[in-house]
């Protein structure tokens, strides 16, 4: 098999497999009697970043640190400056006020903390990630606790949850389709790394610049499609929280995760630059959202614009 072609093939297992494994884990839940808000806080976040994830553990598994941690500061870059921007562009993005001042904060904190591990430290091993993962879960059950006494970050998680279809199948069935998700995401991962690094070496480009580039925008295509739908139903608070909590899942559950099962070491070709804007972009969250409560058709097209010109300085 081709580099390119594992690559395209490892991008359509992962969207497929990503998609049944949320698919069949929210249909399992609504089955179970979790309620929707427990669902949007917790299986439809994980669910998006379960590319990202799996991605980030075979890479590092295969000792390719710059697709491993690209992949992660690169999609929070995309997050951002892609999926918002162009949701904007369409529909100017409502933001739930208690959000902004809630979650925007942890995304900045944890967005600068792990930029100063990996500058510091030079990479992430199982103590940090052990550290960053037990922060996700405290972030959890903060986040329920919190909306259990907001009726709007509430009805806004459920709504999150209202955006998956599907959620109608039987108990078996939802379980069959959760696995079989889970092991086309994990068949799709490794083809995806295999296609990635081939391209890098035949190509002579780097491996962070892959992994901040294509690999990166790949593994956020299920928030892109998510936040879209959610903002052509009228629901475009629901793509700025599906935004911010995947950014803060990747940082704490993908890091976390993936230097807890193989340490991961910061590749020269992934710089203060990169996660400089990681942390730039988290940070124009806060007063982008909160001049007037929601992001414009013309902040969205800066946002653009400036993803173009970072997707420009990376390739030349």
């Amino acid at each position: 098999m081709t580099p390119s072609l594992a690559l395209v093939l490892g991008f359509g297992l992962l969207l497929l497999g990503g998609e049944l494994l949320v698919r069949g884990a929210v249909a399992a839940a609504t089955r179970l009697g979790i309620s929707p808000m427990i669902i949007g806080v917790t299986l439809v976040g994980f669910g998006t970043s379960t590319p990202e994830l799996v991605t980030s553990i075979q890479a590092a598994l295969d000792d390719v640190p710059g697709i491993a941690v690209g992949n992660v500061v690169g999609s929070n870059i995309a997050n951002v400056l892609l999926i918002l921007g162009l949701s904007a562009v369409i529909t100017p993005i409502a933001v739930n006020p208690n959000a902004v001042r809630r979650d925007c904060w942890i995304v900045i904190v944890t967005a600068g903390v792990a930029t100063a591990v990996l500058l510091g430290l030079g990479g992430i091993g199982w103590m940090v990630g052990l550290a960053f993962v037990a922060a996700l879960a405290l972030y959890v059950v903060w986040t329920y606790r919190l909306d259990q006494q907001d009726g709007a970050s509430a009805e806004l998680h459920a709504n999150e949850a209202a955006q998956v279809p599907a959620t109608g199948m039987a108990l078996p069935f939802a379980f069959v389709t959760a696995a079989a998700g889970l092991g086309l995401t994990l068949l799709g991962a490794g083809w995806l790394v295999d296609g990635a690094v081939g391209i890098a070496r035949s190509a002579g480009v780097s491996e962070g610049v892959i992994g901040l580039t294509i690999v990166a925008v790949g593994t956020s295509l299920p928030e892109l499609t998510a936040a879209i739908v959610a903002t052509l139903r009228g629901h475009s608070d629901v793509a700025f929280g599906n935004v911010v909590g995947s950014n803060i899942y990747n940082v704490l559950g993908i890091l976390g995760l993936t230097g807890l099962i193989s340490p991961l070491h910061l590749p020269p070709d992934i710089t203060w630059v990169d996660l400089g804007l990681m942390v730039f972009v988290s940070a124009a969250l806060l007063p982008v959202a909160l001049s007037g409560l929601k992001i414009s058709r013309r902040e969205g097209g800066v946002f653009l614009a400036l993803y173009a010109g970072y997707m420009g300085y990376l390739t030349l």
